[in-house]
């Protein structure tokens, strides 16, 4: 019975251990296909099919945050941390253990001790034994209690993490998205003002043609569609760019080419106060809530190191059996061998480690510090995210409101110096500038606008609106 049980054992051990081989041991069954859902998300998602429509704000934010690897990164330490939690768990429970050896002797050996004054036994050289050992914890001063408790914390950290990277993740896609829109309004004014310098230039050469215009005068229009001309290859190369940004935040490889997407750069309403900003951010953020726990994660650390100090008391089991091979008979009538087992409390007190323990605790001690350090550090970086927000939200809306008024004024401008010098009353000159200053406003203007749409999603992400 008892080798049929040991056999049992084994087999389940090597069961273990072509799971562990697997890289999936440990893992819930749900955690499983979810290891197998986030591959197919990886690689399985048709670039082409999502490429093959312009992707609003919201199709961008969907497909990151299904695809992105950082979101990917974090769930798998959540995992990882569900996975310590659950070992520091499992030290409140007791261990039952299988144990089987072959040992060799010099000199025959009693094969059982005796249990009575000149009990005959047996004897051997070689003894096997085969024993299931059972080990419970009794008491430990606080050790497994505050282990779990900060492996609990830790969790909670993990899962805190994982939603600060999906926050800043849309943030990021937003931020992209929006210069994005910037970049082709840009690119749709040095077109403009392309297509206006090379009709003027016609218009000069007409002029020209009929001696009412200088040679000069194209010759400066052409530099000046030349400048023109490199501005919107750099803007277009700037466009490319982010476009890729935008697919690498995606979580795709392919297509960046043929990404295309639509939105507005709205000039939305936001009224907000900087101490309820501030107070809404240190109750919403997951990354503030996670470096808590962690503060707290490690208080129960430097607890569970200070039980090092106290004695521990477990409960000790074994039941087992002894055979010989080649067993001699020590006296006529001995007994075959029977069984062993026994039970008993084991207290462990520990007078002296060479100040491991005391080692561990200021280890743990200092950790402590660092997370506090570290907590109080992101409070003053809080601080600066909200304010710095804030006045480029404001700063932004007056820049934009002024580009308005400059995009009229320079279209006006620009109306009267083309008319005054087809009149003969104005130099190319003026309009050369004229059409200088209403792309610099619509530059300024559209550059304004895609930062305030910015500022109002790092408000939000500061802030940790969902």
């Amino acid at each position: 019975m008892l080798i049929t049980i040991l056999c049992v054992l084994l087999a389940a051990a090597g069961t273990a251990s072509a799971a562990d081989a697997s890289g999936l041991a440990g893992l819930p069954a749900a955690h499983r296909t979810q290891e197998a859902t986030l591959s197919t998300q990886r690689v399985g998602a048709d670039v082409a099919d999502a490429f093959s429509a312009p992707l609003t704000l919201d199709g961008c934010i969907e497909i990151a945050l299904s695809n992105n690897p950082d979101v990917a990164l974090r769930q798998w330490d959540k995992l990882a941390a569900e996975a310590r939690r659950a070992v520091a768990a499992a030290e409140r429970w007791p261990v039952l253990r299988g144990v089987g050896s072959s040992t060799q002797y010099l000199d025959k050996q009693r094969m059982m001790p005796a249990r009575e004054p000149k009990e005959p036994g047996m004897f051997s050289e070689n003894i096997l034994s085969a024993d299931l050992e059972v080990r419970l914890p009794i008491y430990t001063g606080g050790r497994i209690t505050n282990a779990i408790e900060a492996a609990e914390l830790l969790e909670q950290a993990a899962e805190h993490r994982l939603a600060r990277t999906r926050t800043e993740l849309v943030f990021n896609v937003s931020s992209s998205f929006y210069l994005i829109l910037g970049l082709q309004h840009l690119v749709e004014s040095l077109g403009f003002s392309k297509n206006a310098l090379e009709e003027h230039c016609k218009r000069i050469e007409e002029l020209i043609a009929a001696e009412k215009a200088a040679k000069v005068d194209l010759l400066r229009t052409e530099v000046r569609l030349a400048d023109i001309q490199q501005k919107l290859a750099n803007a277009a190369s700037s466009l490319a760019i982010q476009r890729r940004v935008l697919a690498n935040l995606l979580g795709v490889d392919e297509g960046a080419s043929s990404l295309s997407i639509q939105g507005d750069l709205a000039l939305s309403s936001v009224d907000a106060d900087p101490a309820v900003s501030l107070a809404e951010a240190y109750t919403a953020r997951t990354d503030y809530a996670a470096a808590r726990a962690s503060v707290e994660a490690q208080l129960a650390a430097v607890n569970a190191a200070r039980a090092g100090h106290f004695p521990t008391v477990s409960l000790k089991a074994l039941y087992g059996g002894r055979w010989g091979e080649g067993a001699s008979v020590g006296e006529e009538g001995a007994r075959d061998p029977e069984d062993v087992g026994r039970v008993g409390i084991v207290l462990d007190i520990p007078l002296f480690e060479g100040g491991r323990t005391a080692g561990r605790v200021r280890e743990e001690q200092a950790k402590l510090g660092a997370a506090r350090e570290a907590l109080r550090k992101l409070e003053l970086r809080i601080r600066l995210e909200v304010e710095r927000a804030l006045l480029n939200i404001s700063f932004c809306r007056k820049r934009v409101a002024a580009g308005e008024k400059a995009i009229e004024q320079g279209k006006e401008s620009l109306r009267i110096e083309r008319e005054k010098y087809e009149l003969g009353r104005g130099s190319v000159t003026d309009v050369l500038d004229a059409q200088a200053a209403l792309l610099g406003a619509q530059t300024s203007y559209f550059t304004a606008l895609a930062e305030y749409n910015i500022s109002v999603a790092e408000l939000r992400l500061a802030t940790g609106e969902e």
